[in-house]
């Protein structure tokens, strides 16, 4: 794992940007995006949905975050701390 989907749904106008520029990782149901494969969770705003995605697959989720007009698409890359052990 090396980069996190967050994606606050419930800000989410349903214009398939994401949907366009990431079909593998992005789609619509009805009329909302969805992340595919995502946990959903509920918050006091509403439905936040969160994946956790390889190092490659970071850049082309940030293209979707990049095209999405209201801005409710974030990735954050994740640290991986690996311990040697001697």
């Amino acid at each position: 794992m090396a980069g996190k989907i967050i994606h606050e749904q419930f800000k989410c106008i349903g214009c398939g940007a994401c949907a366009s520029v990431t079909p593998d990782f992005w789609e619509m149901h009805g009329e909302l995006s969805h992340v595919i494969g995502s946990i959903a969770k509920k918050t006091d705003e509403g439905i936040v949905e969160e994946l956790e995605i390889e190092d490659k697959d970071v850049a082309a989720n940030e293209e979707a975050a990049d095209v999405c007009p209201v801005n409710c698409i974030h990735v954050k890359k994740l640290e991986v701390n690996v311990e040697m052990i001697t």
